[in-house]
């Protein structure tokens, strides 16, 4: 089974374009919407980082044998960390334009959500979803996912946003969530667009450096070059799955 963790503002719309590339059949693949993503949020569910992975390993539990796991932005980072809680679970990961490292000290956009008061103007501005769907398309996102997008972000989905930048205090890293990347799977694998604005390609060469994970980075591609070059994230996809597990 392959588990795909989509990040923010986006919903499981992300996977589309691969999922086509890739040619899966319904019941080799899945794609659940992040709580307050196009959904509604649980009772209870406080939209922190944490909440967050405990609902992905759920949800990778929940499958009953290890997955094959692919995350992007939020994706990514929850990816990781629920991959090294539960190695078990797991067969591969892959993740894109995104990483746990402490070094990387979140891009503009992601201070601002996390600053009180600021982070409420800021999506203040969001609710206007044809100017929301510019700025989108104006930072990467390919433009007919932008068109599909930017009516999803309403108030649940900019709320669950606000706290999840808040716990995460916008997207500075450090204690267990990077040191526990120690007990990552074996088998993983990087892939980054080159011309990220939000987390540049440094981030990625330095965690694979230091964790030892190949990575793969995609020219002429940005933040969401897992939806821009689906078809060439499939090839390498389908070349990281072929190979044997490294121990």
């Amino acid at each position: 089974m392959i588990l795909f963790v989509h990040g923010v503002p986006d919903t499981p719309f992300l996977w589309g374009p691969l999922i086509r590339a890739l040619g899966l059949k319904p019941d080799q693949w899945m794609a659940p919407a992040l709580p307050g993503f196009g959904c509604p949020v649980p009772e209870g569910f406080k939209c922190t980082k944490e909440a967050y992975a405990d609902w992905l390993v759920g949800q990778m539990d929940a499958v009953g044998r290890p997955v094959n796991i692919v995350g992007h932005d939020w994706g990514a980072l929850l990816t990781l960390r629920a991959c090294s809680l539960r190695p078990d679970l797991v067969e591969s990961w892959c993740v894109t334009n995104a990483v746990i490292d402490s070094q990387y000290s979140g891009h503009r956009m992601a201070r601002m959500w996390a600053t009180p008061l600021l982070g409420e103007l800021v999506m203040a501005g969001m609710r206007d979803s044809a100017k929301l769907e510019a700025a989108l398309a104006e930072g990467g996102m390919p433009a007919n996912m932008a068109a599909h997008e930017a009516p999803l972000v309403d108030k649940t989905m900019r709320r669950a946003i606000l706290k999840l930048y808040r716990s995460a205090r916008g997207l500075r890293f450090s204690g267990d969530w990077e040191n526990d990347l120690a007990n990552l799977p074996a088998k993983g694998q990087l892939y980054w667009g080159e011309t990220d604005p939000f987390v540049d390609v440094s981030v990625a060469q330095r965690f694979a450096k230091r964790w030892q994970y190949p990575l793969h980075i995609e020219p002429d591609a940005g933040h969401w070059a897992c939806a821009e070059h689906p078809g060439s994230f499939a090839l390498v996809l389908k070349e990281f799955w072929a190979t044997k597990r490294m121990m």
